[in-house]
């Protein structure tokens, strides 16, 4: 159970302790040593497998498709072995490798790593988080601008909601959990969008979020789990409780709680602690009272989804320690006004029950930042960021380019059809994006008083003045506009498209999805979802990867 190797390719692919070894030209195993009793019994859950190069090119360069994992015990050795690989597709973005798996030791965690289908187990719940990224089919336009570099004019369809969500479906269908929470689901076409879940995997029940633009919602298997009580909303968290229905323990023994969050993002620490707070206390309270179950505070509980921050963050440090108090600042500021403890013990980290690697970044991203900012100081990097000298020099190259409009001093800015130029290159059509709407302002544009008898959908549409001028300085503030409200991606896609394109290198990797289990509970697989190239790509829909894993009762 390591961190997948850096080639897929490379001659031999490790995990574990324990090798079984495939010669190049020799499919005959090997060992060093035949152990004289079973290893399972002395050594961890997760075995070493060993693969040559050659092996290692069937696997990844030609996949097994819609095969079944199949696994063999060598009585002789007492080893597993790995015969055929479940929907093993090889790409350029997401590497994927063996899976490492787990022995008859009844603490194993399994370990897999994507592309995987979850195991079904007695009396266990698999549950999938995956925040998919709004824009969905119709509210939001600009997701072709989180694909960097821009993607060549016959590759758009990937950026396409249509194409996009042909990804999910398959990555839904083939991970195959009980229960699976979405976040950044848009209301306006949430029923078409997702009409896939039902149709075509089988997610006949569903609870949305009520209220937002980005909302969760949770799915489920009606022929697996069932409602036992009506779902609970409160802010960005949504609690569904279930009871297997194959499960042979009787009344609150099988119940399971499952808090399906997307808690809020920037600078809102404080905030996103409250939101999990209450989750958490919702979901302890409609144990106790709703659901009278003799031991509360021993719930089988779930929480997962999009903490929209790290180890660094509040709510993460409430989660995993019990408590967080005023002393805990985030951004600067106290995330609590007093004491807030957790009414059951600590929740564990459930990708952390597999031993020998670290968990893997959920967000893997364009290292923007770093080329971006000034960073000559605090105020210039953080409080009020300012643009590199590498980018204004890019800004101004552009402006230059674009500017036809000469005026009395002898200088040039940019007319209304310049800005048309430059808007229809970044944005496809005018009359669309915060650029539009910064730079409209900019040129003259002044939005009309308030009429309480006039509905703000018949309200007059922003436009750009006739004859208004954009000069280079509110150009530049247009993209500083941009800028401080975190469109890193939005800035980067627009240079490259303007012709000024960023040499960028690096990934930006963080851990913001994250799945946890009570004490109650016990992890019997994760899986892991890897990515070596930024997010969204060709083969990754979201700028976001999917946590997964299966879970049984503590005492199983």
């Amino acid at each position: 159970s390591a961190r997948p190797p850096a080639d897929p390719r490379a001659p031999h692919l490790a995990f574990g302790r324990r090798a079984r070894r495939y010669n190049d030209d020799d499919t005959s195993v090997s060992p060093a040593e035949p152990p004289s009793r079973d290893p399972c019994l002395d050594s961890p859950p997760c075995r070493l497998l060993t693969i040559s190069s050659s092996v290692a090119s069937f696997f990844f360069g030609y996949g097994l498709v819609q095969t079944k994992a199949l696994l063999a015990r060598d009585k002789t050795l007492g080893l597993y072995t790995v015969l055929f690989i479940h929907h093993l597709t090889a790409t350029a973005a997401t590497a994927p490798t063996m899976v490492a798996l787990g022995s008859s030791v009844s603490s194993a965690c399994q370990h897999l790593v994507s592309p995987a289908t979850l195991p079904r187990l007695p009396g266990s719940l698999s549950v999938l988080s995956y925040n998919v990224l709004l824009p969905n089919s119709q509210d939001g336009w600009w997701n072709y601008k989180m694909y960097y570099p821009p993607l060549d004019p016959d590759d758009t369809h990937h950026s396409s909601w249509e194409g996009r969500s042909g990804l999910l479906r398959e990555r839904i269908g083939l991970i195959d959990a009980d229960v699976v929470c979405l976040q950044e689901v848009s209301p306006l076409s949430f029923e078409g969008d997702f009409s896939f879940m039902s149709e075509e995997l089988g997610y006949d029940a569903v609870e949305m979020y009520k209220k937002g633009r980005f909302r969760p919602a949770t799915f489920w298997k009606t022929s697996r789990v069932e409602l036992v009580t009506p779902p609970m909303h409160k802010d960005r968290t949504l609690l569904t409780s279930f009871r297997l229905v194959d499960d042979d323990e009787a009344g609150d023994e099988s119940n399971w709680h499952v808090l399906n969050c997307h808690l809020q993002a920037g600078k809102q620490g404080g905030r996103r602690v409250r939101q999990v707070v209450e989750g958490v206390t919702t979901a302890f309270k409609t144990a106790k009272n709703k659901l009278k179950e003799r031991e509360p505070e021993q719930l089988r509980l779930v929480v997962c989804g999009d903490f929209n921050g790290g180890d660094e963050c509040g709510a993460v440090r409430y989660i995993e320690r019990g408590s967080v108090g005023p002393d805990f600042l985030e951004d600067g500021e106290a995330v609590a006004s007093k004491e807030k403890a957790m009414p059951m013990p600590p929740l564990r980290d459930a990708t952390r029950d597999v031993a020998g690697r670290p968990p893997p970044p959920t967000m893997v991203v364009s290292e923007l930042i770093s080329l971006m900012i000034d960073r000559g100081s605090i105020e210039t990097a953080y409080m009020e960021p300012q643009f590199s000298e590498e980018v204004l020099d890019r800004l101004d190259r552009i402006y230059s380019g674009l500017a036809s409009h000469e005026t009395e001093e002898g200088g040039k800015v940019m007319s209304k059809s310049d800005a048309e130029r430059w808007l229809t290159t970044i944005n496809l059509r005018v009359g669309r994006g915060s650029e539009f709407r910064s730079a409209a302002k900019r040129m003259g544009w002044a939005e009309p008083e308030a009429d309480p008898e006039v509905e703000k959908g018949d309200r007059p549409p922003i436009v750009i003045p006739e004859g208004g001028t954009l000069g280079r300085d509110d150009f530049v503030a247009v993209y500083l506009d941009e800028l401080r409200q975190g469109k890193f991606w939005g800035v980067a896609w627009d240079l490259a498209a303007l012709g000024e394109p960023l040499d960028v290198t690096g990934v930006f990797e963080a851990r913001y999805d994250r799945m946890y289990r009570s004490e109650s509970v016990r992890t019997a697989a994760v899986l892991d979802t890897v990515s070596r190239s930024a997010c969204p790509n060709k083969a990754e829909p979201s700028d976001h990867l999917p946590v997964a894993a299966t879970f049984v009762s503590a005492k199983s």
